[in-house]
């Protein structure tokens, strides 16, 4: 018999024509298809089908959770010992604990009234409360005018103290740590924690703080977002119909059934004994927040979620500060689940049920698999299963999981139910970024550590169409407009809804096309809103 080998497969020589190279390509394809190819996708199919099966339970056991909770479940007034703070005939505004409010700031030119201005119109007594403005700013303009409006509530009578640092060293996790070193801190046993943007009612304190005196138990009290611009644009409205399920089903689920939750690093009040004991702020990864969370949870310390104590605050309107946005809340918990999923394991204070939802449900589903299993499944392994006819998706994972799961997750916006199938394709998109983030976080890699501080607009806008029309200058960023690897993908979908509509035998061209709109609507750049320069 002759002998065989890889020279027998491929030509000596290309011709020129078209025809004969495409002929080569296609007689190669045929040659790696079915020993390498077919066996890899299928492979592909089967770890992407797990995965949709790990992100199906868990949100079933959530959405069976949260209706148990809503039906049987004691509010959490009843369940914990909470007495509304009154001032003492004796002693009287010392009965109201020393509570620090802390409000970290960069460059916020927007929106640094909002905040200095609600937390300055707190109802609580002013001899009990310390407001710290925790300034990061570069630009002396900015840090001029936010000292300019601390001094404006400090002449009022409001006990405001505006702090700035030397360097950024260690971003908001750095200041925050900073911040609570002060000497006039040390007699706080709270302390508040607002973002530039929020603006809670008068009432906050009133309403939160009894659950940590009558509780000691309770490291944190987190209160629930309201976003003030919501419906400012298509973007807004999408962001909303993700943070609303996570703050009414994660959340909630978290706090009533092992009173463990992520830290959402505003809008919520810490007791800083139990932020001491835990190790202070550290600014390992980018999630400062939820790295706290995670340390005080292993310390034993209970959370609790008020679902009914909501705080109104801002999302970011523009894709490019949604994007710097997601990379860090999707690199920062990942990289932290690297960090201390060995910690976790070998904890002795926890129990081993506690331990199994942290590093299961909280970090490994939620955090990683999620966004993986939306991106390959959906992106990539779905689509090359079109020019693979020989390997097949089962309707239940490619259909029917998916629907449900799409179902449960609007539950939490039933005003934007209409929405649903625009918030898939636009998941679906996000998550290219998402699970980049992730993998860069796993590994540690470049960018692992990068801290972008969210983009506020405030009322921008509003206040450039009220002002006098300036002459139109065309600026125009490539890399602020054109996303390439967005293009890329719209391109490949673009190529698979064709040979499915030529020659498949679903009917997914129709998703696929979809898909590839949203793609090029984001690739282009036209998501959210357009600031003018």
């Amino acid at each position: 018999m002759a002998e065989i080998s890889a020279k027998s497969f491929i030509p000596e020589s290309f011709p020129g024509s078209t025809s004969d190279i495409a002929g080569s390509i296609g007689l190669l394809w045929e040659l790696i298809k079915a020993p390498l190819v077919v066996p890899l996708l299928r492979i592909s199919v089967y770890i992407c089908l797990a995965m949709s099966i790990m992100v199906f339970i868990e949100r079933l056991y959530m959405g069976v959770v949260i209706i148990l909770v809503k039906l049987f479940m004691k509010k959490p007034e009843k369940r914990y010992k909470w007495e509304p703070m009154r001032e003492d005939v004796e002693i009287g505004n010392a009965a109201f604990p020393l509570v620090l409010v802390q409000i970290p700031m960069y460059n916020e030119k927007e929106v640094y009234k909002i905040s200095i201005g609600a937390a300055s119109n707190l109802s609580w007594p002013a001899d009990r409360l310390i407001i710290q403005v925790l300034d990061d700013s570069t630009d002396p303009v900015i840090k001029d005018m936010i000292e300019k409006e601390c001094i404006r509530w400090a002449c009022k009578g409001i006990n405001i103290r505006y702090q700035i640092r030397e360097t950024r060293g260690g971003y908001k996790a750095g200041a925050l740590k900073e911040g609570l070193k002060r000497d006039y801190v040390k007699d706080c046993e709270y302390v508040v924690i607002f973002d530039a943007d929020f603006r809670p009612e008068p009432d906050f304190l009133h309403r939160a703080i009894p659950f940590l005196v009558h509780n000691p138990n309770i490291a944190l009290v987190q209160s629930r977002w309201r976003f003030v611009n919501s419906d400012e644009c298509l973007l807004t409205r999408m962001q909303e119909m993700s943070l609303d399920y996570h703050f009414t089903v994660e959340q909630e689920v978290g706090s009533s059934t092992h009173a463990f939750f992520g830290f959402n690093g505003t809008g919520g009040i810490w007791r800083i004994a139990a932020i001491n004991e835990a190790g202070g702020w550290k600014d390992r990864t980018t999630v400062e927040d939820m790295d706290l969370a995670v340390r005080a949870g292993l310390k034993g310390w209970k959370f609790l979620y008020l679902g009914d104590l909501q705080v109104k605050s801002e999302l970011p309107s523009t894709f490019k500060a949604f994007r710097f946005q997601q990379h860090r809340w999707s690199c920062g918990p990942a990289n932290l689940f690297r960090k201390m999923v060995m910690e976790i394991a070998k904890n002795k204070k926890v129990s081993l049920w506690k331990k199994f939802y942290v590093i299961y449900s909280f970090f490994f589903v939620r955090k990683i698999i999620a966004h993986m299993f939306t991106f390959f499944f959906y992106c990539v392994v779905l689509p090359l299963t079109i020019l693979v006819p020989e390997v097949d998706v089962p309707k239940w994972g490619a259909i029917y999981i998916p629907c449900i799961i799409t179902a449960l997750n609007s539950v939490g916006t039933p005003r934007s139910f209409h929405l649903l199938f625009y918030w898939v394709l636009f998941e679906n998109v996000m998550s290219f970024h998402r699970t980049k983030a992730t993998i860069i976080g796993l590994l540690e890699a470049k960018r692992a550590n990068e801290w972008v501080v969210t983009e506020k607009l405030g009322d921008t806008l509003k206040n450039k169409s009220n002002a006098k029309p300036a002459p139109k200058k065309f600026r125009f960023k490539l890399g602020d407009r054109i996303l390439i690897h967005e293009l890329g993908f719209a391109v490949f979908l673009f190529i698979c809804g064709c040979y499915d509509f030529l020659y498949g035998k679903n009917c997914y061209f129709i998703y696929l096309f979809l898909q590839v709109i949203t793609f090029t609507i984001a690739g282009f750049g036209y998501l959210g809103t357009i600031v003018p320069s």
